[in-house]
């Protein structure tokens, strides 16, 4: 079955007892139990909940794992995943990656004794000699976070597996619509749900998947414990959101193409990271082991003051935190995504004072590319009926 299909019919989209096309919003604390001696698979809603299950069935299903978990954002998810170690653990992690991420490895683990090394993971000799007597397993972000370099997935793992470590991926970026880690090796994937998968800018969450039913267990301790659940109005979006995910990534990525083609040619845009561009140093390895360039680039203006220049013209893109929806999202990640990280860190992993991340949504390409280049330029377009036009500001 094709992925398309797949995400419309995945053994999750009816409800089991009464055939509803759309599994119900079961909005309940508790459940009466028949029988204290046989009690029932649900008994308390931070334990478990129909709705959730469905939603963490689904994300286990795409990914080629065999069991989900709903967690209330992607950072529960990722942080969840790193309760899995103890004091004393060591991690590899990829130097680029969300701001977030960063935070929690730096500013939390290490009061749990747990540490990391950060190494460019597109270099497997790096992420070799980064590996020490009390590595525990390699996290990686693929394609990252916002430069967008690519690690080998398929060499990673097989790293991990020889040396018996787990290698944890970051899929946000991609979504299981595009890339598929566990399918590459990969003992467990997470995604901030928030982004693509839910799609329209009104859910957080976060989704673990695992093909590993040890891993499995102790996820589901972990998610119990921590009382990091997804609530059930969220999971019932998240899972409304994913039916559409093919559709809506499809189009983006193709506009994403066309978008990251056009800004190449405007001279005041220095650098254009895109994994589609041919130019892209991972542009190769994305297409072995990904079936598509997604919907996400970013490109650097150069300094501060020409962001500023822009953002205060573009039209379409709102300009925000996050990306992944419907709309068009441009976000700048020295002061948004990237805030967490000290100055020399982000500049150190390319996240310069003139780098944009734009998040491509569904509106037309050619709206959106000239929306940019007119604010790029000093212009900006104001929509007018169905016409528009340009003025200088």
């Amino acid at each position: 079955m094709k992925f398309g299909t797949k995400l419309l019919h995945n053994g999750n989209e009816i409800d089991p007892i009464t055939g509803a096309a759309s599994i119900p919003l079961y909005q309940a604390s508790t459940f009466h139990q028949a029988d204290i001696d046989h009690p029932g698979e649900f008994d308390y809603a931070r334990s478990g909940n129909p709705t959730r299950k469905a939603l963490e069935q689904t994300i286990a299903e795409l990914e080629g794992g065999i069991a989900g978990f709903a967690c209330a954002s992607g950072m529960a998810a990722i942080s969840t995943a790193f309760f899995l170690f103890s004091a004393g653990d060591h991690l590899v992690v990829s130097k680029d990656l969300y701001g977030g991420t960063f935070r929690v490895l730096t500013e939390v683990l290490p009061r749990l004794g747990i540490e990391a090394t950060f190494v460019d993971t597109t270099d497997l000799h790096k992420v070799e000699m980064a590996i020490q007597r009390n590595t525990k397993a390699l996290y990686i972000e693929t394609p990252s976070n916002p430069t967008l370099k690519v690690t080998d997935l398929r060499g990673v793992t097989r790293m991990a597996r020889d040396r018996g470590l787990l290698t944890m991926v970051d899929n946000t970026f991609m979504t299981p619509c595009y890339q598929r880690p566990l399918e590459l090796g990969a003992d467990l994937v997470i995604h901030s749900a928030t982004k693509f998968i839910s799609g329209h800018s009104d859910v957080v969450a976060g989704l673990i998947a695992t093909q590993d039913r040890e891993i499995a267990s102790r996820l589901g301790g972990l998610q119990n414990a921590l009382g990091s659940i997804l609530g059930v109005q969220d999971a019932w979006l998240t899972m409304r959101g994913l039916k559409t995910l093919k559709a809506r990534m499809d189009t983006s990525s193709v506009a994403a193409m066309k978008i990251a083609e056009g800004l190449k040619r405007i001279p005041s845009v220095e650098n254009v990271f895109y994994t589609g561009l041919a130019e892209h140093p991972g542009h190769a390895l994305q297409a072995s082991q990904a079936s598509s360039h997604g919907a996400v680039l970013s490109f650097d203006l150069g300094s501060a003051e020409r962001v500023r220049q822009m953002l205060s013209q573009v039209r379409l893109p709102i300009v925000a935190v996050s990306l992944g929806a419907v709309e068009s999202i441009l976000s700048y990640p020295a002061k948004m995504s990237h805030a967490a990280m000290p100055a020399e860190e982000r500049v150190a992993r390319g996240v310069t004072n003139g780098l944009l991340r734009l998040s491509v949504g569904l509106e037309d390409a050619d709206d959106l590319l000239n929306d940019l280049e007119q604010s790029i330029a000093g212009r900006r377009l104001y929509s007018v009926g169905e016409e528009w036009r340009a003025s200088i500001v």
